[in-house]
């Protein structure tokens, strides 16, 4: 079996614990506003490797990966079911720590035959990095062209399954920077056991040359990237809301 795969990292420090080795597949639903990797949307294109490549790959440079792994990133690399489940077999079998940056989208919860490959892919899967847009409904759609009630069923479902989660949430200016709404964010957040940790990211434009030499329009392009500081003030309101809804969890 052959996985599309937009590039290969050998040396990446922002994709999970410790150095990963990272694979970006290739294929994605949503189109969010702010996405940098607009050039991984296409499904079905990309250069095509074998999950025995991607192993060989990883051990030719082992060394570097201690306290580390793999992780699979894209695009959407949950697309890629029957693909990555291998992916993750072959790494398990060599003890490679394996996480999943996902946005979650693919997870239907009456898609009983999607859902049983995702099952076993999860059992084989050490660190989910779960990115939320926007905990409104009508918001998320209008950032992203996609419902997020799938989302956030598959947040409750790694929950619910004990597999430990990353929470990722960018803030961007005037779209996801709202207190309100990130304070709803926190307290769904709250609800999640295998919580281990919330990076809240700053906004960046870095994209726009990307988008220009594509021939496509950067929909943020007057939008300013946000002051790190910023998004730690933001981060804190998230935590409130997750405070608020354990400390209600531990009153019930």
């Amino acid at each position: 079996m052959k996985g599309y795969i937009h590039s290969l990292q050998s040396f990446g420090t922002v994709d999970g614990p410790g150095v990963r080795y990272v694979v970006f597949f290739q294929g994605c639903p949503m189109r969010c506003q702010y996405c940098h990797n607009p050039d991984t949307w296409t499904i079905g294109t990309g250069d095509e490797y074998e999950a025995s490549y991607i192993i060989e790959q990883y051990k030719r440079n082992e060394g570097f990966y201690n306290g580390g792994g793999l992780t699979v990133t894209g695009g959407e690399p949950l697309l890629q079911i029957d693909f990555l489940l291998e992916l993750f077999t072959l790494a398990k079998q060599e003890n490679i720590h394996t996480c999943i940056d996902t946005s979650g989208i693919t997870y239907k919860p009456n898609n009983e035959e999607y859902n049983k490959k995702l099952l076993e892919v999860l059992k084989l899967t050490d660190l989910v990095m779960l990115d939320i847009k926007h905990i409104d409904p009508e918001l998320h759609l209008k950032l992203t062209k996609q419902p997020n009630d799938g989302i956030l069923a598959f947040a409750r479902l790694l929950s619910d399954l004990n597999i430990p989660i990353w929470i990722r949430h960018v803030v961007v200016p005037g779209i996801t920077d709202d207190d309100v709404y990130l304070e709803k964010l926190g307290y769904f957040i709250g609800d999640l056991k295998s919580l281990k940790a919330l990076d809240v990211l700053p906004y960046h434009d870095m994209a726009k040359p990307k988008y220009d030499n594509l021939g496509m329009d950067y929909v943020l392009k007057d939008v300013p990237p946000l002051e790190s500081s910023v998004a730690l003030e933001k981060k804190q309101v998230i935590l409130n809301g997750i405070k608020r809804r354990r400390a209600e969890l531990e009153q019930a």
